[in-house]
């Protein structure tokens, strides 16, 4: 009967993993330097993440859950539509995770092969990312609700770029009113009609 593994292993591998990747980047840290970390053995951390692949895929999924957070405050405010454009806009800017940018995005430029198991993880969430957008801008008075999720997704993605010269807050205000101006081309094109 094979031995049951330590309660908690699972998160403690992946919460050092995190912290490394985020540090360093995917690519510039070992299994070692995990292990070591971690503070567990290969044999557990294989046990949990059959390959760093497979531990660099749950990371992604994990920092899937600063977006799944942003855009769940987001939908619960009682406002209109357009209004919940922009705070979702506002909200991610001061939820931009990381200590280098968006963990998946940067985890994304490192591995460009589409046939990475990595880089399909990456991809699709920024596929459930856009969908998303786009369900919440076809409630808007958007003529072109997919053309007004792109312009907001751009705005999203340069908030969650690698770094910034301004702080948190000069980008929030700077993001916010950009996706201000852009819902209201968006949305005044429309009535108009």
């Amino acid at each position: 009967m094979p031995s049951k593994l330590p309660a908690g292993a699972r998160d403690r591998i992946l919460d050092a993993a995190s912290h490394l990747f985020d540090s360093h980047g995917v690519h510039a840290v070992g299994m070692q330097r995990i292990i070591s970390e971690a503070g567990c053995g290969k044999h557990l951390l294989y046990a949990e993440f059959g390959s760093k692949d497979e531990l660099v895929a749950a990371y992604l999924r994990r920092s899937e859950r600063s977006w799944e957070q942003t855009l769940k405050a987001t939908l619960a405010m009682d406002a209109e539509p357009e209004e919940q454009v922009v705070e979702l806009v506002r909200l991610a800017a001061y939820n931009v995770p990381g200590t280098r940018g968006c963990p998946i995005r940067n985890t994304f430029r490192e591995f460009p092969d589409e046939d990475h198991l990595v880089h399909q993880v990456a991809m699709a969430h920024f596929e459930v990312v856009r969908e998303q957008l786009c369900e919440l801008t076809r409630r808007t008075a958007a003529a072109d609700p997919e053309r007004l999720a792109d312009r907001i997704l751009l705005i999203i993605n340069g908030l969650f770029g690698s770094g910034s010269v301004l702080s948190v807050e000069e980008n929030a205000e700077i993001a916010v009113q950009l996706a201000k101006d852009v819902v209201w081309v968006e949305t005044t094109d429309a009535r108009s009609r």
